[in-house]
């Protein structure tokens, strides 16, 4: 066998050398005696220069064949942007495509730029020097260039100890290891999102920040990637790709703000969410019914907790297919009234939608065929996720937009299907249960018991709901509990069959489920709703793991009672486990040999012909390991040519664009809300980002805070956040409290969980529902404050929270620190670190600050001050000093409501006795807007002005003003000097006034 792969390879590699520019790889070598490059031909154009690139020496062949030719772009294309490419001569290699990322267009440099592009001719390589201080930024001297047909090697030189941030997504610490450290980027479902692994998403941008000055680069490559950060050989970063070109962009900063503001230039400035997106939202993975979902929205209105939005996760579905509802669990009907009920409160529902569509004769499936990614032999590839056997959409073919969008007008229809308010997308990674090569996905499926087996079927709701129709009250029926001793081996399963609808009627798929645990097995036992007064046949099936059913061979009766009877069955099951020997359990099979792709044409940025696209000879750190592994196969050609091997990073953020089409299709007028896992650099244009599958522990609550900070600050993804107490495992009541509180200063706020863990919905635990309740309180009332920063990051692309050193960038204290943040401009939020504390550490700069809540000055002094007594229901909150905040004066139940609130100002002087701050203004729910206000306030030892642009009527008015003063030093909180001054402040208009 080894033989034959290596002729193979070699017969491979034969035919990619007649491709221009590449040698023939007749042996590996080491990355040492790489020969690199020797530029010449050297020409300077309007913008830059560009340059020839020949390989220097002999091949080295380590990862692929040494491309002989290769060409140089440098454009100078702002004063703050450079912008390097080194691509093959030919154009063959594959580029990120335009169609699904679009390339800053060529600026105009006023004067000099503030970089500077120098380089040596033989051996190639080149620096980025800041033009103004001579300081070096990157500089490829530290080793060879190393262009490969399946691997590139480019490393850059750093100095001692950087300050790193960026190229995600990870877990990891938010300043990034510099010794011995690998980031892998590869998007991946990952589960638990642990530490030191790749997950979601694909950000391969990094920060250096040092001490004079913040500097950024962005490699816009969509290939898997390792990038290395050591201190052998000298502090370097390397890039090591499995492909693609190199196309660097590099921004001057000079401060972190700066570069994060210069990258929106390069990637896109981020989507505007609806003002209500900011309300509080409620997730739970596991629902039973529809009853269970207005079960949870009427609880928290009994509890007097303000609940925006209701989400429904994949329970909906009939057997988890997409564009479909389960007929005995979450009937259309009342769906549509559960929807309306939601509505006439002034809240919203949103659902999720995956990719993967259920490979069944049913309208979704086959309304796309023509959609979906086929095999080399035109079939529709197949791959495994929750509805069992599964197609995917292929995102670069035109006539998959019309699809999505036919399935959201048809299923979400407001007039005759679910009217969601916004979307949610997942396993768009994409997620593949299906583990390489997947020769048998029916087998497969079978074997992983996709789809799952649903839970029972209700007769109604077990309880009175208040606030819904009669469609969600108690009905008449009778519950049966059924127990059968039935002894089963690992794997093996029972299920109830009988002619009720909640037996199935008859159907083995519908059967319901009995369950057993280490304390009553071998007793199975379910409690099943059945129609009352009323004579059932039933028998026990055993489920196997090949997907079989073994049936008893005469069937049972059973009789109900009235209405709210109850009775109970006590039975042994009259069938035997098959010998285990006999069943079809999962194979373990042989990897077919890779498929060498060759359907390129010179020129066309498409990819290089005669690559190993299943097993490249570089390997990158991929959690799941083959690169194929538990996602699509790489192997596969989208529709133009592009191969999986190279566009799978763009997977997810094609399908969110994809998306947010469909849903402005839906309603062109009303800005699109969509929440993501999957996410590309740009991402942040059309979507925003959930965390992902994170764990109900204190390590998950404070990486969480690192999360938004990566996502909003660093990436241009600022609509984020955790799924809050946690969504595997068991939360318990104080971390539940303290994760209410801090995920209310997330731009995204939802309270998720995982099937088969403990709800942990907010009203569930005393503590956390008093933390709920006040956190919300402050949330909303900041809301307009946060929206302002919002539409800040919308427009310039100044991030809407901020880790401290982007505030205190010439202090080094605030480079390494990762669980305080500014939540907008003017507002330091500093969780509670220490898990079942009420003892916390906050580092204040040396800065005038004001407690949030009694409006004491606090003096920072550069160091650590310690908070006690820190209540479970609260978050320390400071507001900066130079701040002016816009707040609601009061709170309300719904963003509605809130509204229709008065505005209180909250100046917080400086030590010079000035503050300012901005108010946007609009209808929050527009693509469009007719009208805007954006109101800048500024105060100066006692004048107040009001300046801007007053389009917008939002028939509130300023009803006061809060002047805030004094000091005190150490952390101590003090009665101080503040003034509040009622008035009535229209703001339709400028305005001066002496305070």
């Amino acid at each position: 066998m080894a033989i034959v792969k290596s002729l193979l390879r070699a017969s491979v590699l034969l035919a990619a050398s007649v491709s221009a520019g590449v040698i023939s790889r007749a042996a590996n070598g080491t990355l040492d005696a790489c020969p690199g490059y020797k530029a010449s031909n050297v020409k300077t154009t309007n913008s830059g220069l560009t340059a020839s690139l020949s390989l220097a020496g002999t091949a080295c062949n380590v990862y692929g064949a040494d491309l002989t030719d290769l060409s140089l772009t440098v454009e100078y294309q702002s004063n703050q942007r450079l912008h390097v490419v080194i691509k093959d001569a030919a154009n063959q290699v594959y580029q990120v495509p335009d169609s699904v990322f679009t390339r800053p267009t060529l600026g105009k440099v006023y004067g000099q730029s503030d970089l500077q592009f120098k380089h040596v001719d033989d051996p190639f390589s080149f620096s980025v020097v800041r033009l103004k201080t001579g300081e070096v930024l990157f500089d490829t001297s530290a080793a060879q260039l190393v262009f490969e047909s399946q691997y590139v090697r480019l490393r850059t030189k750093l100095p001692t100890a950087p300050s790193l941030y960026g190229l995600g997504e990870h877990t990891d610490p938010f300043q990034l290891n510099t010794t011995n450290y690998t980031r892998t980027i590869w998007n991946r479902d990952a589960y638990l999102v642990p530490e030191g692994t790749n997950l979601y998403g694909d950000h391969p941008v990094y920060y250096d920040h040092r001490q004079n000055a913040t500097h950024g680069v962005f490699l816009l490559n969509s290939n898997g990637m390792d990038i290395k950060i050591d201190t052998a050989g000298g502090q370097h970063l390397e890039y090591n790709t499995l492909g693609g070109v190199l196309d660097l962009y590099f921004l001057s900063g000079p401060t972190p703000v700066q570069v994060a503001q210069q990258y929106s230039e390069v990637v896109g400035k981020s989507a505007l969410m609806p003002y209500w997106g900011f309300g509080f939202h409620q997730c739970r993975y596991g629902m039973q019914d529809i009853y269970e979902v207005a079960e949870v929205v009427a609880n928290y209105s009994s509890a007097g907790i303000p609940l925006e939005t209701m989400w429904t996760d994949i329970d909906y579905m009939y057997l988890r297919r997409v564009f479909t509802l389960d007929p005995a669990r979450f009937p259309l009907q009342l769906v549509r009234d559960l929807v309306n009920v939601l509505h006439s409160r002034q809240q919203h529902y949103i659902v999720m939608v995956d990719p993967a569509v259920a490979y069944q004769d049913y309208p979704a499936f086959n309304n796309g065929i023509d959609s979906f990614l086929k095999t080399s032999n035109g079939s529709v590839y197949k791959g495994v996720v929750w509805p069992g056997v599964t197609a995917f959409p292929d995102w670069f073919k035109p006539s998959t937009q019309t699809y999505w969008d036919n399935e959201f007008a048809s299923f979400f229809s407001p007039t005759d299907g679910v009217d969601i308010d916004a979307l949610w997308i997942d396993m768009n990674e994409a997620s593949n249960f299906c583990s390489y090569p997947c020769l048998n996905p029916e087998l497969e499926a079978k074997t992983l018991g996709d789809p799952p087996r649903p839970p029972p079927v209700r007769l109604g709701s077990p309880r009175s709901i208040a606030g819904f129709p009669a469609g969600f009250q108690p009905t008449c029926h009778a519950t049966v509990t059924f127990n059968v001793n039935a002894s089963t081996f690992q794997g093996e399963n029972i299920a109830v069959l009988g002619n009720a609808i909640t037996l199935g009627s008859g159907s083995p798929d519908g059967a319901a489920a009995v369950n057993t645990n280490g304390q009553t097995y071998p007793i199975w036992s379910a409690t099943i709703d059945l129609p009352a007064n009323g004579n059932f046949s039933y028998q026990y099936i055993r489920t196997e793991p090949d997907g079989s059913y073994i049936y008893e061979a005469t069937n049972r009766t059973v009789s109900t009672g009235g209405c709210n009877s109850t009775s109970a069955t006590h039975d042994t099951i009259t069938t035997v486990s098959p010998p285990q020997s006999k069943l079809k359990k999962r194979e373990v099979f042989t990897a077919h040999p890779s498929k060498i792709e060759k359907r390129q044409a010179a020129g066309s940025a498409l990819g290089l012909p005669g690559r190993d696209l299943i097993n490249p000879p570089y390997s990158i750190n991929n959690e799941a390991g083959s690169i194929s592994n538990k996602t699509l196969n790489t192997d596969l050609v989208h529709y133009g040519g592009y191969v999986e091997y190279d566009t799978h990073n763009l997977y997810g953020a094609m399908m969110s664009e994809a998306s947010r089409l469909a849903m402005l299709a839906r309603r062109p007028s009303l800005r699109p809300m969509i929440i993501t896992r999957s996410t590309f650099a740009g991402s942040g244009r059309q979507v925003g980002h959930w965390l992902g599958d994170n764990g109900a522990d204190w390590v998950h609550y404070l990486i969480s805070v690192s999360g938004i900070l990566q996502f909003g600050s660093l990436y241009q993804v600022p609509f984020a956040g955790s799924d809050v107490c946690g969504y595997a495992g068991g939360s318990n009541d104080l971390l539940c409290a303290r994760w209410a509180t801090l995920g209310a200063f997330s731009p995204f706020y939802r309270n998720h969980g995982e099937q088969g863990s403990p709800p942990h919905e907010f009203y569930r635990y005393p503590t956390a529902a008093a933390a709920a309740k006040v956190a919300i309180d402050i949330r909303y009332r900041l809301l307009d404050y946060i929206y302002t920063a919002m539409y800040a990051q919308n427009q310039a692309g100044t991030p809407l929270v901020q880790p401290m050193f982007f505030h205190y960038p010439n202090d080094p204290n605030t480079n390494a620190l990762q669980y305080q943040y500014f939540y907008g401009p003017g507002l330091l939020v500093a969780p509670v670190i220490n898990e079942n504390s009420t003892t916390t550490t906050v580092y204040l700069p040396k800065d005038l600050f004001y407690d949030f809540y009694t409006h004491a000055p606090v003096q920072g002094a550069g160091a650590e001050m310690t908070l006690t007594d820190v209540a479970y229901t609260s978050i320390p909150l400071y507001y900066k000093g130079g701040s002016i905040i816009a707040q609601r004066a009061n709170s309300a139940n719904t963003t509605t409501e809130l509204r229709k609130q008065n505005f209180q100002l909250i100046i917080a002087p400086d030590a010079q006795g000035s503050a300012s701050g901005d108010l946007y203004l609009d209808d929050g729910v527009s693509v469009e807007q007719p009208k805007t206000s954006m109101i800048h306030f500024s105060y100066k030892k006692g004048t107040f002005k009001m300046t801007g642009t007053f389009g917008y009527d939002s028939g509130v008015v300023i009803e006061s003003l809060v002047v805030l003063g004094g000091i005190s030093t150490g952390g101590a909180k003090s009665n101080v000097a503040q003034s509040k001054t009622a008035m009535s402040i229209a703001l339709t208009g400028e305005k001066t006034m002496q305070l």
